[in-house]
């Protein structure tokens, strides 16, 4: 009986083997074949990879962290790499080195998109996250207190542009300080050591300094101090010739932007954005949450508006005047030169 048992389920385990072996062709050709040997719809289809450049703070992260961590790029059928940089001329380097294909950029590094160097495919926000700071211990208590002082600032960057703007406004120059040149990212450390008497850093910075020296270090003034005068629009640029080869692949990286952007803007949505932000920053969250109001953030619905009446190419034609009464550029160009409107107004359909 014993033997006659075995012989069965041997019989059985052979036929369900070739029952396998013979399905198995046939499954094969279902999933990854149709008649004609091309990949069926089931297959998974290959996602178009874009490396990412980004700052590491609130401003130039909710967006881009909100779209990758919950799968905005991917349905989209996009891969992204995010990368680190500095500030945006940087950025825009490693775009024309090719290490890049698309970069977050702040107010400054809008003279490069100005001068041709790169176009922009996507207005974010009004920024608010830069300011000029002094040194109550240094005898800098005031903007005119800056004259004679040595000031730290971002030659190309929004860190330049919101310094030459204060000084202006209480009739100083750059001439009237000394500058010195260096990295946002290496300001709270010289400002902490006493090597410089005043700065003009942007967030996540801004805050290092303020926690470590506390009431020693007072904000003399911000983007918003600026707004009747000035705009600070912050975008996303690309290489003119990989946006010409790659429209179609800008409107759907748009469209997951737009998606973040609804998400983002909604203050209920703070703290969860904040820490998409802090887990690519490999910060807190509590110190990405210091930084919702570095911008005015706005959603899809309110951008497609404001491209269409015309609002955003006026930030735009503000922001290169102000290039222009500052010496930064030489000649104004139609914003049309070097914003893609096209790529904003196909990506809200």
């Amino acid at each position: 009986m014993k033997k006659r048992v075995m012989t069965l389920l041997m019989a059985a385990a052979t036929a369900m083997t070739l029952l396998a072996g013979c399905g198995g062709d046939g499954a094969a050709k279902t999933s990854t074949e149709t008649e004609g040997g091309e990949a069926s719809s089931e297959e998974s289809q290959e996602l178009d990879k874009v490396n990412v450049a980004y700052m590491p703070n609130y401003a130039s992260l909710w967006v881009v962290a909100t779209a990758d961590k919950k799968g905005y790029f991917e349905e989209q059928g996009i891969e992204v790499e995010l990368t680190k940089f500095d500030d945006g001329p940087t950025e825009i380097a490693a775009m024309e080195s090719g290490s890049m294909d698309v970069a977050y950029i702040g107010p400054g590094a809008h003279t490069l998109a100005i001068q041709g160097n790169v176009d922009i495919f996507c207005f974010q926000q009004l920024g608010d996250a830069d300011c000029v700071m002094g040194l109550k211990s240094h005898g800098v208590n005031s903007l005119e207190d800056l004259k004679g002082k040595k000031v730290a600032y971002a030659s190309g960057t929004s860190s330049e542009t919101i310094l030459v703007r204060a000084l202006e406004s209480v009739g100083l120059t750059m001439d009237d300080i000394e500058p010195y040149n260096m990295e946002v990212t290496n300001m709270p450390s010289a400002m902490i050591s006493g090597s410089i008497d005043a700065c003009a850093p942007w967030s996540p910075n801004t805050k290092v300094i303020q926690d470590e020296l506390g009431d020693d270090a007072q904000i003399f003034v911000s983007n918003a101090d600026f707004s009747d005068i000035a705009a600070d629009p912050a975008s996303w640029v690309c290489m003119p010739e990989y946006a010409e080869e790659n429209q179609e692949l800008l409107v759907r990286f748009t469209k997951a932007l737009y998606k973040a952007m609804d998400f983002g803007a909604d203050e209920a949505n703070y703290e969860e954005v904040a820490g998409y932000v802090a887990d690519v920053t490999k910060t807190d969250v509590e110190t990405a949450m210091g930084q919702t109001t570095d911008g005015a953030w706005i959603t899809s619905e309110e951008l497609l508006k404001e491209v269409e009446d015309g609002t955003i190419k006026g930030y735009y034609e503000i922001q290169q005047k102000n290039f222009m009464d500052a010496g930064k550029i030489t000649e104004e160009v139609p914003a049309e030169d070097y914003v893609l409107f096209d790529i904003m107004t196909e990506a809200g359909k």
